[in-house]
């Protein structure tokens, strides 16, 4: 008996200008978690989208329990027993929670028992641990909610191999044990788990085996027990990573903004702080907290109701980002996909949109100028592209990442609000990011930093504010606040 669930041999993919996989063999066993790990750009995604049909290999073969199989599409590989979570949604935000988990499963019946649908929605929740109404609208669920729906919807196939890309990136620590604990019941039942991850603790806490791979290549394939952090990042990166935050020794300077009592019904409640030059100020908080409304309050994404806002001591109105942008002030979203980039438009494009001006010449666009600017910040950021003129939805998430950080920078915004400025993106490329927000503030401008991840918070923050339900719960200096510490004032 073939002890392999499934096995990938010699998978060979290309794209213009890249070679994305190269010579890749990959095999699972039956009911094992099995990570996948590597930098942005690895070859990850790819290979698991080659395994759930959404494209082709130019190249190599793939089993099921021993068998030969071609897999034609994603209808296909859900029949075959596959099923996959992508990191980025793949939802319909105008339809509800239970209409999103059977979209796919419906089979296309004259009548939709919607009362019965409902309910097995509602079951697949409830074994998640949630008890959210199912009737609601997807648009209207939080980041957290919308990838639970997507973990039911994955489940609701009865799969027995399920890919799961960066699933606990948008959930809170307790939802996060939760699904752990999802995982471990499905790998009792026989359930095979393909995880990928940059949250390598996650890997020595549920996973068995681990396959590294590196510029499209398995690097190393090893059990988890027989393998450290450091082994992993070191094969990740192809060099070691000795310092996980780099430290820096300019000091912040004067204010260059203050808020106060800034208040929005129901959702912010009389929020007051500074901001100083060269100074990286985190703002942590459980999800839900209010820290992305502040961001866009602060950025004129958002209205608020009371309090005002000065920058360089003169009161600032903020009716709109034009307005955010106008008084130097520059946010990079939670999701780049939504909200930071377009991404059927090039690199180039993306990085020169906030600044038109300074591309053009009565009014016509200069495409010598945007290709110089484009270039010069691919060379500084190490934005890895086949050419300026990529389209962006094809580079990975750090790539993609680096693209919207050019994009600000382009516009020479004084404040950068980072919200989860390293979501989904790997050490290496978290690092450099690290290096370019400490290089930013030396250069005088100043960072405000929403984080999920508390030890990137304590690690890069001169000041950390504590954020729970819209009020400000203290400060603490990052030097030597501990989580603790950030715990004790949300709960307290």
């Amino acid at each position: 008996m073939n002890e392999y669930v499934l096995e990938m041999k010699g998978i060979t993919k290309t794209f213009p200008g890249v070679i994305a996989l190269d010579n890749v063999s990959f095999g699972v066993k039956k009911g094992e978690v099995h990570a996948l790990v590597g930098e942005n750009g690895a070859g990850k995604s790819t290979l698991m989208k080659i395994l759930n049909g959404v494209i082709k290999a130019n190249s190599g073969e793939m089993y099921l329990d021993g068998t030969k199989t071609n897999i034609s599409g994603v209808n296909d590989a859900q029949d075959k027993g596959l099923s996959i979570i992508f990191q980025e949604f793949n939802l319909i935000n105008t339809l509800s929670v239970a209409e999103n988990i059977f979209l796919g499963g419906l089979n296309r019946p004259k009548i939709v028992d919607w009362r019965n649908m409902r309910i097995k929605a509602q079951g697949l929740l409830k074994s998640l641990g949630f008890s959210f109404d199912v009737r609601r609208v997807v648009g209207e669920l939080s980041t957290a909610e919308k990838q639970l729906v997507e973990i039911a919807k994955a489940l609701s196939f009865n799969s027995k191999i399920i890919v799961m890309d960066e699933p606990t990136s948008s959930l809170t620590k307790s939802e996060e044990k939760m699904l752990f604990k999802i995982i471990k019941e499905l790998k009792a039942k026989g359930v095979t788990i393909i995880y990928i991850s940059h949250k390598l603790e996650e890997i020595f806490e549920i996973c068995d085996t681990v396959t590294v791979l590196r510029d499209g290549k398995v690097i190393d394939v090893n059990p988890v027990s027989a393998i450290t952090k450091d082994m992993i990042i070191e094969k990740m990166v192809g060099r070691t990573v000795d310092v996980e935050y780099p430290k820096r020794t300019i000091l912040p300077g004067e204010k260059v903004m203050e808020v106060k009592n800034l208040y929005r019904t129901k959702i912010l409640k009389n929020i007051s702080f500074d901001l100083r030059k060269g100074e990286i100020l985190g703002i942590a908080g459980l999800v839900g907290s209010g820290r992305t409304e502040l961001a866009e309050a602060i950025f004129g994404a958002e209205r608020f109701d009371k309090g005002n806002i000065k920058i360089n001591g003169k009161v600032i109105k903020l009716r709109s980002t034009r307005d955010g942008k106008a008084n130097s002030i520059g946010m990079v979203t939670e999701d780049r996909k939504e909200t930071g980039l377009v991404l059927d438009f090039s690199v180039t494009n993306n990085i020169t949109i906030t600044n038109l001006n300074n591309v053009t010449s009565q009014r016509i666009l200069n495409s010598r100028k945007e290709k110089d600017v484009a270039k010069r910040f691919i060379e500084e950021l190490k934005i890895k592209t086949p050419s300026h003129k990529q389209e962006v939805v094809n580079l990975s998430g750090g790539n993609q990442q680096k693209v919207v950080l050019a994009k600000w920078l382009f516009s020479n915004a004084d404040i950068l609000i980072l919200d989860e400025p390293t979501r989904g993106i790997d050490v290496g490329a978290k690092y450099e990011i690290y290096c370019l927000m400490n290089k930013l503030v030396a250069e005088g401008k100043s960072i405000i930093m929403i984080s999920s991840e508390l030890p990137e918070v304590l690690g890069m923050s001169d000041r950390i504010l504590v954020m729970h339900e819209g009020e400000i719960k203290g400060e603490l200096l990052g030097e030597s606040a501990s989580g603790e510490d950030v715990m004790q004032m949300i709960i307290n």
